[in-house]
C-alpha cells in the first residue's frame, strides 16, 4: 500500500504479553511445570478441578512477579485479590480461570524501548498474576480435538501495555526488551516457539487528528518477534483498506498465518466481555509486606540498563558495543570475567562480539557453555598486547585449539604451534634483506612516492616468516632498509 495512504491514519496498538514463570511447581498445586511431558502426567485433583479440593498460593510466583514489577517501575499492590474469571472452553477445567482483576500484583510502570526513531517508554497498564489453562490439539483431519491438561495450572504473568504503541517497530522492540527483561531476571525462559511466551496484539486504526479510537482487533497465535511485527504490519494495512473502502472494521479476534503474512478470522468479540469476576472465596487475600518487598528487592540481579551504563562509564565502550554485549545476561557475564583479568576492555569487547559470539551463534549455546574461561582469553589478549602474537594467528589458530583444550593455555598451545613472533632484529632484517633484494621495481616505485605498496613488502615478510615476525619491528626494518635502497 502507499505510504501516502498509511500516512493518513494513525494505529493504536496495545499488547499482552504471557510469560510463563520458572517455578518447579504450579501456582495453585504440587504438579510439576516440566515442558515435554508425556500429556496429562503433569496433573492431579487440584488441577483437574476435582470436587472438594483447595488451591494453595505459590509463594514463589508472587515473588517472581515482583520482580518483573521492580524492573519495569511499577507500583507494587500491598492488599492482593484473586478473582475467577468465568468463562468455558475444553481446555478450561474449572470452567473459571484464577487470576488478579481489580488488584493485579504491579500497577503500571514502563518499559524502555530504543529504535531507530531514539529511546522511549511503552506505559504499563498492569502486570497480572493467573494460571494457564491446558492445551487443545486439534486433529488434521477435523474429526477430533485432544486435550492436554500438563500446562493447565502454570503459573504466568501477563504484562498488558496501555494502548501507546504505534509501530510494529515499537511492538517488536518492546516485546524483545520484555523477553530480555525476564531472561535477566531468570522468571522465565523466554521461548516462544515452546509457548513459555506469548503475545497478543490488539490493533485498530484512526484518522489522522482524531480522537475516537477504531474498533480493536486481537490478533493471536505469534510465536516470534518477527511474527508479532509482520501481523501488526498486515493487520494496519488491511484496516486502513477497507476503511478507504467506506467499509466497517469487525471487532474480532484472528489468527496469524506465518506462511502467508496474513491474518485470518477467529471469531467475534463482544463489545463487553462478561467474565463475571469475584473473589475467589477458597484463596485469602494476600499481604505484602514491607520486609517481604525488602528480600526480594535485595536478589535483584543487575539489568541490561544498568549494564549497559556501566560498560560505557567504566570500561569506556561505545553505545553499540555495549548494546550488543548486554544482549544476553550470559554474554554481559562472560565479558566482564574477560574483564577481571584485563585492562584493554576494548579488545575484550572485540573478542566477544567477535570470534567468541561467532563460535556460540555456530554451536547454538549461550556464553556461560563456552569452554574458554574468561581469564582465558584475557591471556591470549595478553600476548597479543605484548607483541607475542597477532591477532589473525591468535583468532584463526589459537582461539580454536583453546576450544578444544580448555586446559591447556594460550601461551603453550603457541608455542607448541610454533607461532610466537620474533621480535628479535637478527632473525627478521635477514627475511627484510631478502624480500627487498627480490623486488627491485617494487622499491623503485616505492622510492618514486607509491607508498600503498608497503603492504606488499610486509606480506611478503610475514609469508617468509609463517606469520612470526613482529609486524611492528618488521614495519620499522623495512621503511628503513627501502630508504637506504
Amino acid at each position: 500500500m502507499d505510504n501516502s495512504i498509511l500516512n493518513k491514519y494513525k494505529a493504536v496498538i496495545g499488547l499482552e504479553v504471557h510469560c510463563q514463570l520458572l517455578t518447579l511447581s504450579k501456582i495453585y498445586s504440587a504438579d510439576s511445570t516440566a515442558y515435554g511431558s508425556p500429556p496429562n502426567t503433569n496433573v492431579g485433583v487440584i488441577s483437574l478441578a476435582h470436587p472438594g479440593t483447595l488451591p494453595r498460593l505459590n509463594k514463589r510466583v508472587v515473588e517472581l512477579a515482583i520482580r518483573m514489577g521492580f524492573a519495569c517501575n511499577s507500583e507494587i499492590s500491598r492488599h492482593q485479590i484473586f478473582d475467577r474469571k468465568n468463562y468455558f472452553y475444553p481446555d478450561l477445567p474449572k470452567g473459571y480461570q484464577i487470576t488478579q482483576d481489580r488488584t493485579p500484583v504491579c500497577k503500571e510502570g514502563f518499559v524502555a524501548i530504543t529504535t531507530k526513531s531514539g529511546r522511549k517508554n511503552i506505559e504499563l497498564q498492569k502486570i497480572h498474576i493467573e494460571e494457564d489453562a491446558g492445551k487443545s490439539m486439534h486433529q488434521e483431519n477435523g474429526s477430533a480435538t485432544q486435550v492436554d491438561f500438563n500446562r493447565a495450572g502454570v503459573p504466568l504473568i501477563e504484562i498488558v501495555t496501555k494502548p501507546v504503541i504505534s509501530t510494529a517497530e515499537d511492538a517488536g522492540a518492546f516485546l524483545s526488551e520484555v523477553r530480555k527483561l525476564v531472561r535477566y531476571l531468570d522468571i522465565c525462559d523466554g521461548n516462544m516457539e515452546e509457548g513459555s511466551l506469548r503475545c497478543d496484539a490488539n490493533v485498530s486504526v484512526m484518522p489522522m487528528g482524531s480522537t475516537v479510537l477504531g474498533r480493536k482487533v486481537e490478533v493471536k497465535n505469534m510465536n516470534s518477534v518477527r511474527n508479532v511485527q509482520k501481523a501488526i504490519e498486515y493487520e494496519i494495512e488491511r484496516q486502513v483498506t477497507l476503511l478507504e473502502r467506506g467499509e466497517g472494521i469487525l471487532s474480532e479476534t484472528r489468527t496469524f498465518n506465518a506462511g502467508d503474512g496474513k491474518t485470518y478470522g477467529m471469531r467475534t468479540k463482544e463489545e463487553l466481555n462478561d467474565y463475571r469476576y469475584f473473589p475467589d472465596p477458597d484463596l485469602s487475600p494476600l499481604e505484602v509486606s514491607d520486609e517481604w518487598l525488602a528480600q526480594i528487592r535485595s536478589g535483584m540481579p543487575a539489568l541490561p540498563e544498568q549494564l549497559f551504563q556501566k560498560f560505557v562509564a567504566e570500561y569506556s565502550l561505545s553505545a553499540y558495543d555495549a548494546g550488543v554485549l548486554t544482549e544476553t545476561k550470559e554474554l554481559a557475564s562472560y565479558f566482564e570475567q574477560v574483564c577481571r583479568h584485563t585492562r584493554n576492555f576494548k579488545a575484550a569487547s572485540n573478542w566477544v562480539m567477535g570470534p567468541v559470539k561467532s563460535y556460540l551463534n555456530d554451536q547454538g549455546i549461550l556464553a556461560n557453555k563456552c569452554p574458554v574461561s574468561g581469564q582465558a582469553l584475557a591471556d591470549l589478549i595478553g600476548l597479543i598486547d605484548k607483541g607475542q602474537i597477532n591477532f589473525s594467528t591468535a583468532s584463526q589458530k589459537v582461539f580454536p585449539e583453546m576450544i578444544l583444550n580448555p586446559a591447556m593455555e594460550p601461551i603453550v598451545i603457541a608455542r607448541e604451534l610454533n607461532l610466537l613472533q620474533e621480535s628479535d632484529l637478527d632473525s627478521i632484517l635477514p627475511i627484510v634483506e631478502e624480500v627487498i633484494k627480490e623486488f627491485p621495481l617494487k622499491v623503485e616505485e616505492f622510492r618514486n612516492g607509491k607508498r600503498g605498496i608497503m603492504r606488499m613488502f610486509m606480506g611478503e615478510v610475514m609469508k617468509r616468516s609463517k606469520g612470526k615476525a613482529d609486524p611492528k619491528i618488521a614495519t620499522e626494518l623495512l621503511e628503513k632498509k627501502l630508504i637506504e635502497s
